[in-house]
């Protein structure tokens, strides 16, 4: 189980060459997310659903508040945690120079996949997103679409419990799109804990078993996508991140 307790992440920003601002990204953020379960992080650019996001992944360090993985902490396990999860954003660079076979290959041997189950995860993989015919190509030379199928391969290529999914649909057609979201599905059939962040609340609707709206680093609902529409009395989670934010607009 992912555990997060009041987690803020303060920045400092030069205004000019001799003052400084200080604000926070988040502020005092607070949920849990269970296996099974695929959590949706939601809100607008700035949010401060990245930032969450990557100190959940261990990139960054919380400036307060605590983040448990299977009860363990970054500062004491932090390779132990970080080999049971993947991290993925919708602008994951990926070596342009390496072939998809060389890129899984290379990360399965860094997360220590047994050599004799490499080839064999490789192969189920390259047929799983339809990567046969590029797999030895130059990911330099691939479509947008291919190198995300490459990318969420590498996801999976160790198998990890947690994945941590930062916008990983923006800017896909409608089939590279839907070979990730199903990915999802059933990684989630497998019991695997998904955190999930998007743009597209109707995408978030179709698969999320619970819903984090933030805006402005601060969480303003938790819930199941139903929950919501109906404690904001809207029949989508578009209206109703809108009718939360105006309340908390006029408040």
């Amino acid at each position: 189980m992912i555990k997060i307790e009041k987690v803020s992440k303060k920045f400092t920003k030069l205004i000019d060459k001799k003052k400084k601002s200080e604000f926070y990204a988040d502020r005092e953020i607070s949920f849990t997310a269970k296996e099974g379960e695929i959590v949706g992080v939601l809100g607008p650019n700035g949010a401060g659903k990245t930032t969450l996001l990557r100190m959940i992944a261990g990139i960054m360090a919380p400036t307060s508040g605590t983040i448990e993985i299977d009860g363990l902490n970054y500062e004491d396990n932090d390779i132990e945690i970080k080999r049971k999860m993947t991290f993925l954003t919708g602008n994951t660079k990926l070596y342009k120079d390496l072939s998809p076979y060389e890129l899984l290959k290379m990360c399965a041997e860094y997360y220590r996949v047994e050599k004799r189950e490499i080839e064999e995860r490789i192969s189920l993989l390259s047929r799983k997103f339809a990567m046969d015919s590029f797999l030895y190509q130059r990911i330099g030379s691939l479509s947008t679409g291919q190198t995300q199928r490459v990318a969420i391969a590498r996801c999976l290529i160790h198998e990890p419990k947690y994945y941590i999914l930062d916008e990983p649909t923006s800017g896909l057609d409608i089939i590279s799109s839907k070979v990730i979201l199903d990915t999802i599905k059933e990684e989630k059939k497998k019991k695997k804990c998904i955190l999930y962040s998007t743009h597209y609340m109707e995408e978030a609707a179709s698969i999320c078993d619970k819903v984090i709206f933030i805006n402005k680093g601060q969480v303003i609902m938790i819930g199941t996508p139903e929950m919501i529409k109906e404690k904001t009395k809207t029949d989508n989670l578009r209206d109703a991140f809108f009718s939360l934010i105006e309340g908390d607009n006029n408040g």
